[in-house]
Order: C-alpha cells, then structure tokens, then sequence
C-alpha cells in the first residue's frame, strides 16, 4: 500500500495531502516528482548538522526512517528542510510573557505575526493582562480585558492567512484565579468567534480542592489596591510569589461546572493542570511554564520552540491480521533513537522568527517523540482500543520509545555536548527523570543528556493522512470509510472518500470490500473512560504532555461529562480537552451513511 495511492485523475488523500502541503520545488525550478523526493530532501538537509565526514551515513540513516512513513516529522519540517524559503521549521512557539502596557500589547502581537508568517503557530498566557473595568496603569482609562486583546491577535492571524501562508494556530490561556476568567470561558460560545485560538484554563491543585470542598475561590490580579485584601500567588512573569489583590470571590464549584458546561456545549474551553505540569518538568529547576503549543502537548516557557515528530506504529506491525501479529519493538527502539538525532539537528539547520526564540530553544533543545497510527496498529494485531491489552500494548510501545530516545539523547551528548541549560543534580532530582531505568540515569550522570525533554504526543493529523490515512495520534480509528474537506495544492476545497488505512489493508488481504477487522471500535463506541484511561496508561513516559480529544456522545448527561475531567486530573493526566457534538463546533470529518462526532477540530490540527 502507498502513502501517496491512487491515479493522476483521482489522488488518494496521501497524494493530496503531500501535493498541497509538502512537495517543493528544487534549485532547478522542478516540482518533486514523488514522496520519495521529500524525504531524500529532508534527510539531506538535517544530515547537514553532522561533522562533514560522518553527514553521508547520517544522511542515509534519517532516509531509512523516513522511508515508507516509518518516521513523520513536524510538517514544518516536511515542508521546510532543504528549501531556499526562509521559514522556520519549528512547528508551534510560547511567545514571551504579555506585558500589562498598550506598548507590551501591541509588541506580543507583532512577535506572533512575524513567527506566524514563518509558518510557526503561537501560544499566549493572557494572565498578565489586567482585567476587564480596572484602571489601566499610567492612562487612567478603564481596561477592557484579555478578551478583548486575544480579539486583535485572531483578527491578525486572519491577515497572515490571507497572504497565503500557512494555516495559523494559536493557543490562549488563563489562570483560573483570573479576574476575567468567567469572560474567557464563555469567549467562543457564538460560531465563528476567536476561531483561530484554542482556550485552555490554566487549573491549579488549590483550584480542584477547593472544588472538591465546594469552598470559595478569590479571584486576583497583581494590583496596588492600598488596603485591599491580598493573597500570594505565582503569577507569570514573576521569579517568585506575587502579593495579589483579591478582586472578588466565586463559588469554586461553580466556576468548574461553568468550565464544564462551556465544554459540554461548545468544546471549548479545554483544562490544563498547570501544577502538575510544573512539578513534572524536567527543567523544573530553571523555567516557569504558563502556556503551551497550540495543541497542548508540548508546554513551553516564554519563547520556547517544539521540535515534533512521531513515530507511525502501524509500519511495525509483522504479520498484520495473522494470529502471529506482534509488534517489533526493536526496530521501534532503532527507529527512535534515530528519530532523536534527526529533531536534535532541527535546532541546527532552522531559522528562528525571532532572537529570543533562537536562545530560548537552543537552551534547553526540546524534542517532542511521539507515536501515531497507534489504534490501527491494535486493529492489525487484533486488539480493541478499549481493552486492557490495548492499553498495555501502547504503554510498551511509548516506554521503548521513550527509553530509546533518551538513551539516545544521552550519547549524544557524549558526542556533541549537553543542552546549556542541564545542571546534573538539578535535572536527575526531576519527578520524571527518577523514574527512568538505573542506565539511562547513570548515562545522564557521566556525561549528561542533549536534549532536556524527548517525548510528546501531538496530533498528528495531517502526516497521519500522509502516510496514507492512518489513525492520528493515539486516537481510536474514525470510521473504516468516510468524508473529509481537504484542501488541495490550488487552494481549493475537495470533498474526498477516505478510507481508513487498517481497515483497507484488512480488505485487500481477504479480497472484500465490505470486510471489516473483528476488532474494529470507532470513535463515537469508544467509552469516555476507555479514552481517558488509555491516555493515562501512556502519560509515564511522556515528559511533555499528550493531545487527545475525547470523543463523547451527543446524549451524554452532564454529571457523566463532568466526570471525564476528573477522572483525568485522578489519574496523572495534565490536560484534558473533549469533543461533543454541538451546534457551535462545526465537523471536518463525515463518515458514512450517518455523521457522528469527528475526533478533533480543524483548529486542533497544527501539522
């Protein structure tokens, strides 16, 4: 089966895909002719960043990988390596902290316009901004919000856009102590609002007791009240607490339902566990994180970079459909740690937006090595989603990849050197980094690691329907055949059929159109609690975070809802985001005869 499958007249969604999106022009003005240019490009171009004696075996290495979709980089990084376009390929950024002054306003949103026009998507805490009635410091006028603000950066996305670059993304995010919180959980109930932004809220440990008391919450802002009550808060752009101004007080389960009911009706606003995040953090001893990528799956400080890539575990997958099926973990092990040195050389050969962005990123050189194509590997080895081996097949997968990458990351700091910012005692004292294996963390000890984070799960939405439609990310498969809106390389919009690409190889092996896998269980089939505890199973060893939406039905009860929340804060997760169908969240996604829930939004697709 290829990736690109189908004739000139009638492109398969891989060649689609690859056509619009990935295939570039070379030094002599020709189109690629084929994937297989890309990928020869792409591994040329990050072998690039080796010693020139060593650049040909690396070079041949990074091919292999890349070969028949085993390995699919960020799709900046498809797109971008080894052209003459200066464009950055770093898929997502945090932006640097939003100062609380018309002048730190104004400059934020010429940084994100200037990394948007790179092909870089964006992530803003709002926090800073004071809220929406205050006296705005200096000017004596009354400030009109964080809302207000993210307005101005949605229509300026709107502008990048309409220069033909690539589609934006951005991320937004707010402290649930903020003042204007219950105004930004409610910012994206009308259609059509701030849809170029994801709304997270940034949810505190205090938070969730205090809702688990049913106690009240103060909501604050950094303010010079004289006489005002005041609490100690950490506050973005601070190196420690802040004393805060208690502006008013609400109920804390109150303001959670508000949360869950905007979820519940229009998707948004999903739930970062910000705490958790920070303790987790490998760099714990030297940054503060209070956004992410646009995704989520990759929180980053103030001018911090994601450098993704993932691993398409149905190429490894021997046997398919056979009871012999199995997973070859070794060559999943190979395959990462090459994967590794492949994103480490991103840092080399990209261009960076911004200065700022260049030291930041360099500093600590994140790399976030994730899996897709995982609910199709279970179909070919005859596994449902929602079981237990599922679960304990996923885990394996991620812990070799993560034992891998790190092991990998190790060497080649023996190599080339540790990341700037890795401090030996400091970084092997982190949550995360103790419960790696006795070799790993003795490797780190002698010699240190390269890179200060190795694993994150994205979507993946986009190179998953490269690889010839594989299911994206770690979500269940969609449906076996269905619709989407794709977009072509004139810019035009195309209803194509898709077929999922397990599902279609199972057909082809038993000579059946209408076969179907025993295992099959799609999206809208799958428990709220089967997604959420699969999600858990692989959170060990991802030292990032992992972007998942949550498929429930249109008929479930509020209560029931609510309980996918926290069941995810119960069980380690650090972010929790859910899809129902609504009238205000439109479907990229139609399946056949009847349209259930698709399993993510456009905006969610930052590939």
């Amino acid at each position: 089966m290829s990736g690109v499958a189908g004739d000139a007249e009638r492109p398969g969604i891989g060649t689609v895909t690859w056509r619009a999106k990935y295939r570039r022009r070379g030094a002599d003005g020709a189109p690629e002719r084929a994937v297989a240019d890309t990928w020869r490009r792409v591994a040329h171009a990050l072998a690039q960043a080796e010693a020139p004696a060593q650049r040909a075996a690396w070079e041949q290495r990074f091919h292999a990988i890349l070969e028949n979709f085993r390995f699919l980089p960020g799709g900046r990084i498809l797109a971008g390596a080894g052209t003459t376009q200066r464009v950055t390929l770093f898929n997502c950024f945090v932006m640097g902290i939003v100062e609380d002054s018309l002048d730190g306003i104004f400059n934020a949103l010429k940084e994100g316009a200037l990394t948007m026009q790179q092909g870089g998507g964006v992530g803003y805490d709002f926090s800073t901004l004071r809220p929406g009635g205050v006296l705005a410091r200096n000017s004596g006028v009354v400030a009109s919000g964080p809302v207000s603000f993210m307005r101005i950066w949605d229509a300026m996305c709107a502008t990048i856009l309409s220069t033909g670059a690539r589609r934006g993304a951005m991320m937004a995010t707010l402290r649930c102590d903020h003042p204007d919180i219950e105004t930004f959980i409610a910012a994206k109930h009308v259609r059509g609002e701030l849809r170029h932004f994801n709304l997270s809220v940034l949810v505190t440990d205090d938070f969730m007791a205090a809702v688990k008391r049913d106690a009240e919450w103060p909501l604050v802002f950094p303010l010079a009240e004289p006489g005002a009550e005041t609490v100690m808060r950490e506050w973005p752009g601070a190196a420690g607490p802040r004393a805060c101004t208690v502006v008013r007080r609400v109920r804390a389960r109150a303001l959670w339902d508000a949360i869950m009911r905007a979820n519940y009706e229009y998707a948004e606003p999903g739930v970062i566990f910000i705490d958790r995040v920070q303790r987790l953090n490998n760099l714990h001893y030297c940054e503060r994180i209070s956004a992410t990528n646009p995704c989520g799956e990759i929180p980053l400080p103030p001018y911090g970079a994601c450098d993704l890539g993932s691993v398409n575990l149905a190429r490894f997958v021997t046997a398919p459909f056979t009871p012999q099926a199995r997973l070859d973990a070794e060559a999943i092990a190979d395959t990462a740690a090459t994967a590794a040195r492949l994103l480490d050389n991103v840092y080399e050969v990209s261009n960076f937006p911004l200065p700022a962005q260049k030291e930041t990123a360099r500093s600590s050189r994140r790399l976030g090595l994730g899996i897709t194509g995982l609910a199709d590997a279970l179909l070919m080895l005859g596994v449902r989603y929602d079981s237990e081996p599922a679960r304990a097949l996923a885990a394996q997968a991620m812990r070799t990849i993560c034992h891998s990458a790190y092991r990998a990351s190790a060497a080649t700091a023996r190599e080339k050197g540790a990341f700037p910012l890795f401090r030996a005692d400091a970084y092997l004292r982190g949550e995360f980094v103790r419960a790696l294996p006795p070799d790993i963390r003795d490797a780190i000890a002698a010699h240190g690691i390269r890179n200060s984070h190795l694993t994150a799960i994205a979507p993946a939405g986009t190179i998953s329907l490269l690889a010839d439609n594989v299911s994206s990310g770690i979500e269940p498969v969609f449906a076996a055949h269905f619709q989407r809106n794709a977009r072509l390389e004139s810019g035009e919009v195309q209803t194509i059929e898709v077929a999922d690409y397990a599902c279609r190889l199972y057909q082809e092996l038993r000579h059946d159109e209408r076969a179907l896998p025993p295992a099959l269980v799609t999206a809208t089939a799958v428990a709220p609690d089967a997604q959420v505890a699969l999600q858990a199973a692989l959170q060990p060893y991802v030292d990032n975070a992992i972007s998942k939406t949550v498929n429930v039905a249109e008929d479930i009860g509020f209560d029931a809802f609510k309980s996918v929340y926290e069941d995810a804060y119960a069980l380690g997760l650090k972010g929790c985001t859910t899809f129902r169908p609504n009238p205000v969240t439109g479907a990229v996604l139609v399946a056949e005869p009847a349209p259930p829930a698709h399993c993510c939004s456009v905006e969610r697709e930052a590939d």
